[in-house]
């Protein structure tokens, strides 16, 4: 959550919440249940989330950072309802809200409550701005949504934990695992734009809250979003005891962090937490959040392993003037269109091609560093059962793809992640068997060039 200059750049639930919620996708045209039954957790083998009974989670995320301190509860269950009808099923929120996540500098509510009694004193919650927290998560359970909670965010709060001290800090963490230990749609993700984690000092009072709150709250994920331009959770050791899910952040091409994450030797789900947001130029980037640079990062990300990720726009992760005329954007309605592709298969079975050993040609460089936009490289993944295969083309062009990877016959489409329809390849079925070109159609829905290579077994 770029508060400097990439934004300034442009102008109680029970402890298990089931729900079936029918959520019409952008542009699908149909309904899509989605059961879920939280809290989640993290998969056998440690590479994606699912919940209670053991459905695989695709994070589909929204940044709504000031939800609880710029929202009254009837903005916000407008907003939760919009979200939902969008295909929306995490909301990444501050708990406490100051100016540097768009609300007002001394962190009071849409209705003037203050957090705490005496202010910036955390041994002093204050009964009703938590009252009012509690009620806005709640909205979202009912919506069979999980908020992504931060107990008390670094880009406006250190001081305050700095001032506040280590026990008092571990303090006020028991005091939130206590208070949300029954709320099922929770995931506790500390941090945001945490750019001094190095420093000991600082690492240790956002290291005592999470602390505090484990200490009480054995259910829920923990997680933590470091700092920009480029970080991940499981680059700061002294969190690996906390930590049960693995968050990136860039504004580089996303493949490459979420790569890295995925190849540790001690890995844990990794998703997305942040990159360029919808509307805003985005920081040591030369690319704006136009539509086309956002299917790039996202993507890029699910086809390099992660288990979802969080969209952001400009308007409402501060909830600015217009905010309402901004929610159903090019951008929000896009994502649903990559949750239209990825929701009815096996996403979380996909192996990233690595190795080039599917795409073995025409897969452009790839890069950890520079503007989304500059690179061409084509991420790719496959089921090991050879049942699946797909590939993100951001230029367009010819690849060519060894079929023996898959089980034949093969059937083989583009999918136009701009308007969520598919185009049959010519000759379709083919043999698996040897190496085949294929040619992106040219422009899609939108224009641009970008198209994925679906391969399935017949």
């Amino acid at each position: 959550m770029r508060r400097c200059a990439a934004r300034l750049a442009v102008l109680s639930g029970a402890l298990l919440v089931p729900g079936v919620v029918t959520a019409t996708l952008p542009g699908s045209g149909h309904a899509q249940p989605q059961r879920y039954v939280y809290p989640l957790k993290v998969s056998s083998n440690r590479r994606y989330l699912v919940d209670q009974r053991g459905r695989p989670f695709m994070v589909v995320g929204d940044s709504p950072h000031s939800l609880i301190g710029n929202l009254s509860l009837k903005d916000a269950a407008a907003y939760i309802a919009d979200r939902k009808a969008a295909g929306f099923n995490s909301l990444l929120v501050q708990l406490l809200c100051v100016k540097y996540a768009g609300c007002r500098p001394d962190g009071t509510n849409a209705s003037g409550i203050t957090p705490f009694t005496t202010p910036d004193d955390l041994a002093t919650p204050n009964p009703a701005y938590f009252a009012h927290a509690d009620a806005v998560i709640r909205l979202a359970a009912k919506a069979n949504i999980v908020v992504f909670l931060d107990p008390i965010e670094t880009g406006g709060w250190l001081g305050v934990l700095r001032r506040n001290g280590v026990q008092k800090d571990y303090a006020y963490g028991r005091f939130l695992g206590e208070r949300y230990k029954r709320f099922g749609n929770i995931v506790w993700a500390s941090g945001n734009d945490f750019q001094t984690w190095q420093n000991p000092s600082d690492d240790a009072v956002v290291l005592a809250v999470a602390k505090g709150i484990g200490s009480v709250d054995h259910v829920h994920l923990q997680t933590i979003e470091l700092n920009y331009m480029v970080s991940a959770s499981l680059d700061d050791p002294r969190w690996r005891s906390v930590v049960t899910l693995d968050s990136a952040y860039t504004y580089s091409p996303t493949y490459a962090e979420v790569l890295k994450e995925y190849d540790r030797s001690s890995f844990m789900p990794v998703d997305m937490i942040e990159a360029g947001y919808e509307f805003e130029q985005n920081l040591g980037s030369i690319s704006y959040g136009n539509p086309d640079t956002l299917r790039r990062q996202e993507y890029w990300s699910m086809l390099a392993g992660a288990t979802g990720q969080f969209y952001g726009n400009h308007y409402t992760w501060r909830f600015a003037d217009g905010w309402k005329q901004h929610l159903d954007s090019d951008g929000s309605r896009q994502i649903g269109y990559l949750v239209k592709l990825f929701a009815g298969r096996p996403w979380f079975r996909l192996v990233p091609d690595q190795e080039h050993t599917l795409v073995t040609a025409g897969y452009g460089q790839p890069s950890a560093e520079g503007s989304v936009d500059s690179s061409d490289y084509v991420t790719a993944a496959a089921t090991r059962d050879g049942r699946l295969a797909v590939a993100y083309l951001p230029d367009g062009g010819t690849i060519t793809v060894d079929l023996a990877r898959l089980k034949g016959p093969v059937r083989a489409s583009w999918y136009d992640p701009t308007s969520g329809t598919y185009t049959s390849v010519p000759g379709a079925p083919f043999r698996s068997a040897g190496g085949r070109a294929f040619t992106a159609p040219g422009k899609n829905a939108d224009g641009e060039s970008d198209w994925l290579l679906v391969l399935t077994a017949a």
